[in-house]
């Protein structure tokens, strides 16, 4: 029987959620309702089947499923994986480096270190969460998440005769991070929220020694080696906040020291080089300046600028070579990389395209004399740059191929601006083939949240779309750091309306433009993109014809009010306290689930996952239940919950394919 006739009881629990039993996880009642809606989609699906068939063979078609991964070199060793036809997930290798240049793989002397396939066969999700090699080289640290619920198994193998064991940490957020005795290694667990809380030194001939904990429920923990791997680092982070500390990597049992203490509303990051640690700071201005201060003074008393901030453009990170420093800023939608190398003038990276994607990319060593960059764009496949960091030169050293017919002459990439109520010149990043014209299918997607910028991609599967006639546009709104850290700012707490008259506002304009019109407009977001695809279909259905809505973050205002949920109390910056009357007003009045009306809804697809801990699957599966009830029409509405992923859908690569092949089929057809 279809949903729509099936209807879940909308039950007054304590409070006025009518569908709160959705949260009661792991209750029959629960089970039987998701199983029932995954086989209303099933059947909704079924008349479709060869279309999808038909997509998931073109999207497998395109990507070549047997592939050798661009080595990344350690001292007399290179490391790298291979992909194979019909294995799921990607094998890992090393072998011995033949000259001091070579990436060349040399199969006399390669060895598998990990094999992901034999690990999955009795799981139905796997996700590896670090691998790392030690310092010698003789050992290798791994972490296995098997529900996707992001609590990981710790090991580690020797790579010498393959003694492998299981370091008895519970609840570890999956991190590893090597000391310089090849023995201790660090690591984090969650604490009860699912927060990354505790910084533990592990050994295998002693039990856990916890090394520090963080007690401020707005914090999470990182742990990492300096990029001189000279120090191991730990950063505590809030939304708006942060605090380094740090130990000597050759001295593993000694006592943390902080770089400098956390004060409310300044952001910092650190890393160690030759001229000793070299901070990005926001305490001169939101749009970040760069520091140093030598190993031993801390506090910011001790910090020399080696760079101001830049009124025009926000320094968004940094990397550290032996002999240079490589600058990426934000700039008008844009990545920016400058070099500064030693005994010569700095000098910007220059790249081919209008819009782009772009970030220096691990895989080479520190003291070696170039970096790898990750460059690609919508119409250009992603390709890795060796840059030579004294000169600039630049040649690639990889590109991710597509099989069969692709020419990226045939697109047309542009670069469009929306303009916001407000005035703000909100940017639209676009590709269409070359011979689209008039009004026509667009897939406009959107985020804009916690300062993630979305820049353009290149996908294999959105080709099967394209070839169809379709256009596909990136909406770069605020909440984002598209444009900068402001148009972070200007996304958040009580700016959050503007991600959504954003999103509108490019809307608009691309059918303004004669790109599409609302018949033909489809949207989709996922996490907090979802809740912006939940506002936005609430506020302006008539403007779009269907959406899909992944792992949504629709129940804002129950989650915000619930702390005994992971990660809830570390929102509080990102979209305020909702004990505040003020912001209680606010939430409430943007929160897709307390929105839906009696109107008349675009066709929606909506995924969760029942492991999920970022977004609960009974989010969607709630707003789902609240959209049948009380909408006014009868397009399809469909809820697919993998019972056995998180956050991140499906581990293997032949089913995230199926997925999107999925999504693609309701498209198509509605």
């Amino acid at each position: 029987m279809s949903p729509e006739h099936n209807q879940p009881t909308a039950r007054r629990e304590p409070g006025t959620d009518p569908y709160h039993w959705l949260e009661q996880r792991d209750s029959p009642d629960v089970i039987s309702y998701l199983q029932a809606e995954n086989s209303h989609t099933d059947h909704w699906m079924a008349p479709h089947e060869a279309l999808r068939e038909q997509l998931f063979q073109e999207i497998r078609g395109r990507i070549r499923e047997t592939d050798l991964g661009l080595p990344s070199p350690k001292d007399d060793w290179l490391y790298y994986q291979r992909t194979e036809a019909g294995a799921e997930y990607p094998r890992y290798y090393r072998c011995r480096r033949q000259t001091a240049t070579s990436l060349d793989i040399d199969i006399q002397t390669e060895q598998l270190l990990l094999d992901l396939n034999q690990l999955a066969n009795d799981e139905d999700f796997l996700e590896l969460g670090d691998f790392s090699v030690s310092p010698d080289q003789n050992w290798l640290a791994y972490s296995l998440d098997t529900q996707g619920n992001e609590v990981y198994r710790l090991f580690v193998c020797s790579l010498v005769d393959g003694e492998e064991y299981e370091l008895p940490l519970a609840d570890a957020s999956g991190s590893l991070c090597w000391a310089n005795d090849n023995q201790t290694l660090f690591a984090i667990s969650l604490d009860d929220s699912s927060r990354p809380a505790h910084l533990w030194r592990l050994r295998r001939d002693q039990e856990p020694t916890k090394v520090f904990d963080e007690s401020d429920a707005l914090f999470y923990l990182s742990v990492y080696r300096s990029s001189s791997d000279r120090y191991i680092c730990l950063s505590s982070n809030s939304k708006n906040t942060s605090e380094c500390h740090y130990l000597p990597a050759d001295e593993p049992t000694v006592e943390l020291r902080c770089l400098a203490p956390r004060r409310s509303g300044h952001e910092y990051d650190a890393d160690h080089g030759e001229q000793g640690f070299i901070i990005r700071s926001n305490r001169a201005g939101e749009n970040f300046a760069l520091f140093l201060c030598q190993p031993g003074s801390f506090g910011e008393q001790h910090w020399q600028v080696l760079r101001s901030a830049d009124p025009e453009r926000t320094l968004e990170d940094v990397d550290v070579q032996r002999c240079a420093l490589i600058l990426q800023y934000r700039n008008a939608g844009l990545t920016q990389l400058e070099v500064l190398p030693d005994g010569a003038d700095a000098y910007q990276v220059q790249m081919p395209d209008a819009v782009y994607s772009l970030h220096v990319q691990a895989g080479e060593e520190y003291h070696s004399p170039q970096v790898r960059l990750r460059y690609e764009s919508l119409n250009r496949p992603a390709e890795v740059r060796a840059l030579t960091l004294a000169t600039g030169e630049q040649h690639v050293l990889k590109q991710t191929p597509v099989e069969g017919h692709f020419a990226p002459e045939e697109y047309r990439v542009q670069r469009l601006w929306a303009i916001a109520g407000d005035g703000a010149r909100v940017p639209i990043s676009l590709i269409e083939r070359h011979d689209t014209s008039g009004p026509g299918p667009l897939y406009l997607y959107g985020y804009g949240a916690y300062g993630a910028s979305m820049d353009p991609w290149f996908s294999h599967a959105r080709l099967s779309l394209l070839e169809r006639g379709w256009r596909f546009a990136i909406a770069h709104v605020r909440g984002g750091a598209e444009m900068g850290e402001h148009w972070y700012q200007q996304g958040k707490l009580e700016h959050k309306d503007n991600t959504f008259s954003d999103f509108i506002h490019c809307a608009e304009h691309l059918i303004q433009q004669g790109k599409t019109d609302p018949s033909q407009l489809v949207i989709t977001g996922g996490s907090a993109g979802g809740l912006l695809i939940g506002n936005v279909i609430n506020q302006r259905p008539e403007l779009f014809h269907a959406a899909v809505a992944d792992v949504p973050f629709v129940d804002v205002w129950n989650t915000m009010n619930n702390p005994e949920l992971p990660l809830t109390i570390g929102e509080y910056e990102e979209w305020g306290d909702p004990n505040e009357p003020e912001v209680a007003e606010r939430i409430k009045g943007y929160a897709p689930y307390e929105n839906v009306r009696a109107q008349a809804y675009p066709a929606l697809f909506v995924t969760a996952g029942y492991h999920d801990v970022r977004v609960q699957y009974w989010e969607a599966a709630k707003w789902v239940a609240r959209l049948r009830a009380t909408r006014t029409n009868f397009e399809p509405l469909l809820l697919r919950t993998q019972m056995s992923a998180g956050h991140g859908g499906a581990s293997g690569r032949y089913q995230a394919m199926r997925d999107i092949a999925e999504e693609y089929t309701f498209l198509l057809t509605v």
